[in-house]
């Protein structure tokens, strides 16, 4: 239960909410992806991981920057999403022994952040395009457009370590 609701009662209110969200979530994937680096044992898919979390600090300081020049401070709000979606994450970890299926497992966790990330930029680029915030809708156009790329790697990778896994 919330003891404190943010008002929205504009789209303008809703993109910054949404923004700071967005914040949130990349700031956790942060956080999380060393330990889906550490547990990896597929050579690709670790550097894909490592690829993934230079990409993701990006996206950060790209957040970060929207929220500054929007409001004229950078601040978050909770992403629910990721949160259930890490902890899926690092249970898996804990729970898979077998390493090429972790392995499967890790991709699986990885894309549903991926897929989560997609709808999420791809929502905040239209309100964007909506409230003529043009270069808003650059940036997130271009972090949406990462996330497509690590899914497809993702996707790639899978095709192999699935096969491995179970020869």
């Amino acid at each position: 239960m919330k003891l404190f609701s943010a008002h929205i009662e504009d789209l303008r209110t809703l993109y910054i909410s949404n923004l700071k969200k967005a914040l949130d979530m990349e700031q956790k994937i942060t956080k999380a992806l060393p330990a889906l680096i550490e547990n990896s044992t597929d050579s690709d898919l670790n550097r894909a991981f490592r690829t993934h979390l230079e990409e993701t600090k990006g996206h950060v300081s790209k957040i970060q920057g929207l929220l500054e020049k929007n409001q004229g401070h950078e601040s978050t709000e909770t992403c629910k999403v990721i949160d259930g979606l890490t902890t899926e994450a690092s249970d898996t970890i804990k729970d898979v022994t077998n390493p090429s299926v972790r392995d499967i497992a890790l991709i699986g966790a990885a894309q549903q952040v991926e897929h989560h990330e997609i709808a999420v930029y791809g929502t905040l680029r239209r309100w964007a395009e909506i409230m003529g915030l043009s270069s808003d809708a650059v940036v997130l156009e271009s972090i949406q457009e990462q996330e497509e790329k690590a899914d497809e790697l993702l996707t790639e990778i899978a095709g192999t370590v699935n096969m491995q896994a179970a020869a």
